[in-house]
């Protein structure tokens, strides 16, 4: 199948697996850039405002590695950088699939520090209710336009709750472009 994105260029920004699973079953071609930052350094009241928090510092970050590197060239195409976060609440294990952040009865967990801490976690959720919250954000870099947004889902589908919704990331690739 040719690549959706032949008048674009995609980097995305995380080194997720699932992550790059769904764009690449979405159709697209992407190159892969990691963020460097101290996600636990960024607080914020709400799950909704947190990870747009943790995705705009995602892009923050590789933009800065971009511009000092001078990878970005200069050509038609325009060049988009995806990032994302995603929060779950409730019984979900935030390591099982590579989620750093659970809420909790209104508390927000990091990734659980250790073992006896996992096993705390997991304890705790036994008959709860799941709920997911995550972010997409996608920055034009040739044009710096940046377009960023939150979805919550109660049930979760699978590329929501993997990290990456797959129409929220189409919304805001077209919006962006």
């Amino acid at each position: 199948m040719a690549p959706k994105n032949l008048s674009f260029k995609i980097i995305l920004g995380s080194s997720s697996m699932a992550r790059r699973k769904i764009l690449a079953d979405m159709g697209y071609d992407f190159t892969v850039m990691t963020a460097d930052i101290d996600e636990k350094s960024i607080r914020k009241e709400n799950a909704e405002e947190l990870v747009v928090a943790l995705a705009e510092a995602k892009a923050d970050a590789i933009m800065s590695r971009l511009e000092t590197t001078e990878q970005l060239e200069e050509n038609t195409h325009p060049t988009l950088l995806i990032t994302a976060d995603t929060i779950f609440f409730g019984y979900i294990l935030p390591t099982s699939i590579g989620i750093e952040v659970a809420v909790y009865q209104g508390i927000i967990r990091e990734k659980p520090s250790s073992k006896d801490e996992a096993r705390q976690f997991i304890k705790s959720y036994s008959g709860g209710q799941a709920t997911v919250v995550g972010s997409v954000v996608v920055t034009n870099l040739t044009k710096g336009i940046r377009k960023g947004a939150w979805e919550r889902s109660e049930i979760g589908t699978a590329d929501h709750v993997m990290g990456l919704p797959r129409s929220l990331t189409e919304k805001l690739i077209q919006e962006a472009l």
